[in-house]
């Protein structure tokens, strides 16, 4: 999400069209769900996933809007915790990545089910280092797995989405271990609920909740 020093640069290109989940090849009635996925769970519980794709306000707003997640979290991934500051992380140096914590009720929805969502409508992972108008490693599309079980949907999820041609680009998401999850400031939680007619949250990330309304009726929850 841009900085005040670059807001103007992007707002332009976000008026050129630069909207996210762009490049998508296939629509969500034919993107596939994953072939290997953990059980759904027979008692309400909690879990856990950290995804990062682009600016975490998008991500954030399409995972609060989907049936199972409890809650959705703003933050920094990959690097440390002396550098998990929203200035600092933007100079693309610090090994962060603007991610999102999602917590999610098991029995309700599936690890697998929310890679369906972040692959198809959450972002676009055919774009290295780069979501929409931003760029920089701390845009990097990336799965932060906390267990065997997740890396290994993750990386089926990925092998089996490349190998049906879903997008016109290989995918470049990587699949790497949660180290830690630092929350981000106050400032950034909810960020596109509070500024909905900000203009970057409306070229690209309501566009976002709007596909998945649209495609994942069955997912998409109005809360």
């Amino acid at each position: 999400m841009p900085s005040s020093s670059r807001f103007a640069l992007i707002l332009f290109a976000s008026l050129l069209g630069a909207t996210a989940c762009n490049a998508k090849a296939s629509p969500a009635a034919a993107f596939p769900a994953p072939a290997q996925d953990a059980a759904r769970a027979t008692t309400p519980g909690k879990e856990t996933a950290v995804i990062s794709g682009g600016c975490f306000w998008g991500i954030q707003a399409v995972f609060q809007h989907v049936k199972g997640v409890i809650s959705a979290t703003s933050g920094y991934s990959g690097g440390s915790a002396k550098t998990a500051q929203y200035e600092t992380v933007s100079t693309g140096e610090t090994g962060h990545a603007e991610s999102v914590q999602i917590v999610y009720d098991p029995s309700q929805i599936t690890y697998g089910e929310l890679l369906r969502v972040f692959f198809s409508v959450a972002h676009d992972p055919t774009q290295l280092n780069a979501q929409g108008p931003d760029e920089g490693t701390q845009y990097r599309s990336s799965i932060f797995y906390s267990n065997d079980e997740q890396k290994r949907i993750a990386q089926a999820y990925i092998a089996q989405l490349d190998k049906a041609g879903i997008f016109r680009h290989p995918i470049v998401t990587q699949v790497v271990p949660l180290q830690a999850f630092y929350p981000a400031e106050a400032y950034h939680q909810n960020y596109a609920t509070l500024h909905p007619n900000q203009p970057y949250i409306v070229f690209n990330d309501a566009p976002k909740v709007e596909h998945l309304r649209q495609e994942f009726p069955d997912l998409y929850t109005g809360k």
